[in-house]
């Protein structure tokens, strides 16, 4: 007989749950997250266990790789379809879920989930700290602007460079406010050095990556954005067609139908939204500056005089989501010629 479980992933210890092919608890337990301890565990049992099933998170994906190295027949969750499956539960505890999604894997009522690769873990590490840091240096300048606003002080426009100076050029001859200043100023110095560093290793690092500089060929679309979609994509093969990446990040609108109703709506926003976010704007650049692609550009304005330059955007990203998925598989810079047939 064939033997099922479902593992509920917390930050110290997992709640673990095993199943027969009849659903009868076969064993639950409490297991420390950690790959080694989890792998001991399972092999303790001595059961043929079909298939391993834990929903996806910050952990999942660590343990998912250990696991699946020790030979362990393991799949990766999607959440959402984890967290409506138990919505009529009126109960919920680890040891529930951990039940729940050992049935799930029984019943094979789960959509599972790609575990990225460590190079683009990796990648998305450092993309998604050069974020906080651009976020939190972003903070600094407007909340500097914000207390000096209340004196009566307007910083108006300036530079990256310029900041500095103009902060301090505006607080001289008010002892508080210059050591306020001062304080923030430090810490605003600090985070700039950080974000430049960044900048410069994203930038080397899209030098070097294959697939980046690939993408990059794309109108609009730069180490940035090219470092996002590869690193989102991982492996291009996992999916069957270059159409289905649209949905795959949300950009594609909301459908309910039933009986005389039938409803389209907004795009469902569902996946990556780093993903959604870098195609907008490299859909924006192209729509909005003078750059190659003359023919995808003409396409996306013609529609823009149709349905207004907003939806234009998001259609251009949706269709660049796909082109940039298809260059992928085929290893081709871009062609504007096809791109906009």
């Amino acid at each position: 007989m064939d033997y099922y479980a479902g593992i509920d992933v917390s930050m110290e210890y997992s709640s673990v749950c095993v199943v027969d092919g009849t659903g009868k608890i076969v064993r639950e337990d409490k297991v420390v997250s950690e790959p080694a301890a989890l792998i001991g565990w399972f092999g303790s049992l001595g059961l043929s266990l079909a298939r391993i099933g834990l929903e996806a998170g910050p952990l999942s994906q660590w343990l998912f790789a250990g696991m699946r190295n020790a030979g362990l027949a393991v799949e990766l969750l999607e959440t959402r379809h984890v967290r409506n499956a138990f919505r009529t539960m009126p109960v919920k505890t680890d040891r529930k879920d951990a039940r729940g999604i050992a049935e799930l894997i029984r019943l094979g009522w789960f959509r599972p989930v790609h575990c990225k690769s460590m190079e683009a873990q990796e990648t998305r590490a450092i993309l998604t700290a050069r974020k906080q840091v651009q976020s939190k240096l972003h903070d600094i300048e407007m909340s500097l602007r914000g207390i000096l606003r209340g004196f009566g002080l307007k910083v108006g426009k300036t530079t990256p460079k310029q900041f500095d100076a103009r902060i301090r050029e505006l607080v001289a001859g008010h002892p508080t406010l210059e050591a306020m200043a001062e304080e923030l100023l430090g810490v605003h110095a600090a985070l700039l050095r950080a974000f430049n560093g960044f900048e410069k290793r994203v930038r080397a690092m899209a030098r070097q990556d294959a697939k980046a500089r690939l993408l990059m060929s794309t109108p609009g679309v730069g180490a940035i954005v090219a470092l996002i979609f590869a690193s989102a994509i991982d492996d291009p093969a996992r999916f069957r067609s270059s159409k289905s990446v649209g949905a795959h990040f949300g950009m594609t609108p909301k459908k309910y139908q039933s009986g005389e109703t039938d409803y389209t709506g907004r795009i469902s926003k569902i996946g990556d939204s780093s993903v959604r976010t870098g195609l907008y704007e490299a859909a924006h650049v192209m729509l909005t500056r003078p750059v190659k692609g003359s023919a995808l550009k003409s396409w996306a304005m013609r529609l823009a005089k149709r349905v207004g330059m907003q939806k234009a955007k998001v259609a251009l990203a949706r269709k660049l989501a796909v082109i940039m998925h298809r260059m992928l598989v085929d290893g081709k810079p871009f062609n504007s010629a096809a791109a906009a047939a």
